[in-house]
């Protein structure tokens, strides 16, 4: 029986992430922060680690030098230790002038890499999903089937279906077929896969283990699909042995602002459904030293605070807030994301205003990214649930304000929907 050792973990660094805009302006997406302390790309790097897959690569292009500064700074074996955590930037080699054209075409482009650990397996998986799983689970079915691909899938609502890759898996756990995001019920109806009502049918969750061997294959074969789902996997159904891996625990594709802003607040809930700590799976991230927060004469509720911050007669409600915010008295703050700070205040004086919150303010339905400097009295409301819009200061996307990075928001502004 091969071991995790033989397997080579493969994350996808994100592109543009258009639809996390205005977060992804400074950032790639899997390099956004999450929960207070974390940022995306911590979670299947974590994952790797506790499934005991040590040699991580990472393949980057779009903004990175966010994604690079933090994988480089967080995730360091000791010399004793055999295994690494590498980038593996887009780059114009003699063979190939473009850049990463998808999900397949990256991996392409890094085939020589990949060979040259010797690795018998690859796991590929998305940078920008939040779950825990632990991967030996579904090496072990892949080895059992000798499967050449295995597809890790999680039961869908049809009412979920257009969102996703749906596959039509046999009574023997082989993949079929498979369909990206349908809308026809008709088609809906051809995929069903399992008796339950309520979710019959099996989606993709972008998670993907190859036999290295079939890997190079396919996308030296289909040397013009550049995509996974859309392509190289509905092509192997019809020629290789591609079989579905059952995950039925927390899954969730942050893949736009609404979803970001809901995953973030159920954190805060007193039973979140994804717990950051696990003793025996930990998520790890960066570690900042920070001391603890202080929060002074305030009202919390449903709040999770991450450290180094310091709150002073405030009243919290529904929120999350980051490593170093700093927020002053008679602020109220409701249903909102705070991405705190990366630095302190003293550490970096610039701006006409100091880091953080200022007094008499009241910030609701938000999502305030890093070193957001906002002035005294400053009032942010929601919007109309569906409606986005632009400015110089602010975003609002699906009735969400969204403060970019490094904003400074004037003393007095108000950043409301306009009156009926």
């Amino acid at each position: 029986m091969p071991s995790m050792d033989d397997v080579l973990g493969v994350i996808m660094g994100g592109g543009r992430g258009s639809r996390l805009h205005p977060l992804t302006k400074p950032r790639s997406k899997p390099a956004v922060p999450i929960a207070g302390k974390y940022r995306l790309i911590d979670i299947p790097i974590s994952n790797c680690i506790n499934s005991g897959i040590y040699r991580v690569a990472i393949l980057t292009q779009f903004n990175s030098v966010s994604l690079h500064r933090h994988i480089t700074q967080t995730y360091n074996f000791d010399v004793f230790h055999t295994g690494w955590v590498q980038i593996w930037a887009a780059e114009q080699t003699p063979q190939s002038m473009t850049w990463y054209q998808g999900t397949a075409d990256a991996v392409r482009k890094q085939l020589f890499e990949i060979q040259a650990t010797g690795a018998e397996y690859v796991l590929i998986l998305a940078g920008d999903h939040l779950y825990r799983m632990d991967y030996s689970s579904m090496a072990e079915y892949h080895w059992e089937k000798n499967a050449d691909i295995t597809v890790a899938v999680q039961p869908v609502a049809k009412s979920e279906a257009h969102r996703l890759g749906i596959l039509k898996r046999e009574a023997d756990g082989q993949i079929s077929a498979f369909v990206e995001k349908p809308k026809d019920p008709n088609v809906q109806n051809r995929f069903v896969s399992r008796d339950d009502p309520e979710r019959p049918l099996l989606g993709s969750m972008g998670n993907y283990l190859f036999k290295t061997r079939v890997l190079i294959e396919l996308l030296n074969y289909h040397l013009r699909h550049d995509d996974f789902g859309g392509e190289i996997i509905p092509e192997a159904i019809n020629s290789h042995e591609v079989y579905g891996f059952d995950f039925d625990g927390y899954w969730e594709d942050i893949g736009t602002i609404r979803s970001f802003y809901e995953t973030n607040l159920q954190l805060t809930l007193p039973n979140p459904p994804f717990n950051f700590y696990d003793p025996k799976s930990p998520i790890y991230t960066h570690a900042r030293f920070l001391p603890g927060s202080t929060v002074e004469d305030s009202e919390l509720k449903n709040v999770l605070i991450a450290e180094g911050c310091r709150i002073r007669k405030a009243e919290i409600t529904h929120s999350i807030i980051g490593v170093r915010s700093q927020i002053a008295a008679g602020t109220v703050i409701r249903d909102s994301i705070l991405m705190g700070a990366d630095y302190y205040p003293a550490e970096r004086p610039r701006g006409n205003l100091p880091i953080g919150i200022g007094r008499n303010c009241h910030i609701e339905c938000a999502i305030l990214d890093k070193n957001v400097r906002i002035g005294d009295d400053v009032a942010i409301r929601p919007f109309p649930r569906g409606q986005d819009i632009d400015t110089d200061l602010y975003f609002v996307r699906d009735g969400i304000v969204v403060i970019a990075k490094d904003t400074e928001i004037p003393a007095g502004t108000k950043i409301m929907p306009p009156a009926p």
